[in-house]
């Protein structure tokens, strides 16, 4: 008997217009388009000329007659509502500067969880489907940094996980940051949770790869006087090395609001914050195709070990990536991960893509030796 709700066809392909040269080359027929965010109260459009059949227009601008006439003819217009502190639909991911922003004293970035925290565990249908359509257009701009719109091609990232209480004057941060300006060095984007802690060191890593390694430890020396994200002067003096050495090098973070009293580290150009917290570990995990390499961590660390395991065990996205953990004792002795994944992996195909070092070049090299690679 055939699966009632299995497809009866193939899905229709939307045709996706972002600007209004593309919207110009399509105007005569708009059938199965989704057009978005374009300004259209400065231009005159016959829209009685123009085939509307499924066509939907998404935080587009018109004049009121036009708008009637496009409800008329059967459009869907989605507007930007109004007195939310965050963009719904937004068409790129967020800078450091634009979260920081203040509005009447206060950043951007906490207005927005404060918002968050408000409704947080209150069922609100239209703050939800709001909150969830924001989360689509993140992976929507997400998808547009790292992939090259004419070949097809993902950048090669590399993740880092680890504790977002590791200090700035400590052992572990500096590690993980000269770790990360290697692994950067090598042509690999590096990814984090975009935290502080150990993301903040990876990120600032990877940003000082255009820069000698010297100049990295003179940055980490000059703001260890604020190690943790609590202190008074914590974000002025990563604003002050990056004023010192502008040119860093490009590298995501991916945090989230559910983490929202965690300030998002200044040295990523590309902020991909996200309200779900799931949403957002999954798509980190996701598309750290060339590997993720886990420095010292606590529960959320241990959590994210689990669930990129179970990636690879089960192959969810078809490819299998290397995992390197950056501390042997503290993944064998304190938090014994090693025996558990040599066990859970033996006989499958990630078996051989699991790797303990405490040596950074070998860690480095790990992930250069061991590329993703798709099953058959």
């Amino acid at each position: 008997m055939k699966n009632k709700f299995q497809p009866t066809e193939r899905p229709t392909q939307i045709h996706e217009i972002k600007s209004f040269r593309d919207f110009l080359a399509k105007a005569i027929s708009l059938k199965n388009c989704t057009v978005r965010n374009i300004d259209f109260t400065q231009v005159d459009l016959q829209w009685d000329n123009i085939e509307i059949d499924h066509s939907t227009f998404i935080a587009c601008r018109f004049k009121s007659d036009d708008i009637i006439s496009l409800i008329r003819k059967g459009a869907f217009i989605f507007s930007e509502p109004k007195s939310l502190p965050y963009q719904v639909y937004r068409t790129s991911l967020y800078t450091y500067a634009e979260l920081n922003r203040k509005v009447d004293n206060i950043t951007v970035d906490l207005m927005i969880y404060e918002h968050f925290s408000t409704y947080r565990n209150i069922r609100n249908i239209n703050e939800s489907l709001w909150q969830k359509t924001h989360d689509h257009a993140i992976d929507e701009a997400l998808l547009d940094l790292l992939q090259d719109s004419s070949t097809g091609e993902l950048r090669k990232c590399v993740g880092f996980m680890g504790g977002h209480g590791i200090l700035r004057d400590s052992t572990e941060f500096w590690q993980c940051a000269e770790l990360a300006w290697r692994v950067a060095k090598e042509g690999y984007f590096v990814i984090t949770g975009g935290g502080p802690g150990i993301m903040e060191a990876a990120n600032m890593g990877a940003y000082f790869s255009n820069y000698e390694l010297e100049d990295l430890q003179e940055a980490i020396d000059y703001f260890k006087s604020a190690p943790t994200y609590t202190d008074d002067d914590y974000e002025q003096l990563a604003q002050n090395i990056i004023q010192k050495y502008p040119n860093g090098q490009e590298n995501l973070a991916i945090p989230t609001w559910f983490y929202g009293h965690e300030p998002s580290n200044a040295f990523a150009p590309y902020i991909a914050k996200y309200f779900s917290n799931a949403n957002r570990e999954e798509t980190l995990l996701a598309i750290a195709i060339h590997g993720v390499i886990y420095c010292p961590g606590s529960a959320g660390t241990i959590q994210e070990v689990f669930a990129d395991a179970a990636q690879n065990h089960y192959t969810t996205y078809e490819y299998v990536s290397p995992m390197v953990f950056f501390g042997t004792n503290y993944y064998s002795q304190k938090l014994p991960v090693h025996d558990l994944l040599s066990n859970l992996s033996k006989g499958k195909a990630y078996e051989n893509s699991i790797h303990f070092t405490d040596d950074q070049e070998e860690a480095v090299q790990f992930i250069l030796d061991h590329p993703p690679y798709k099953l058959e």
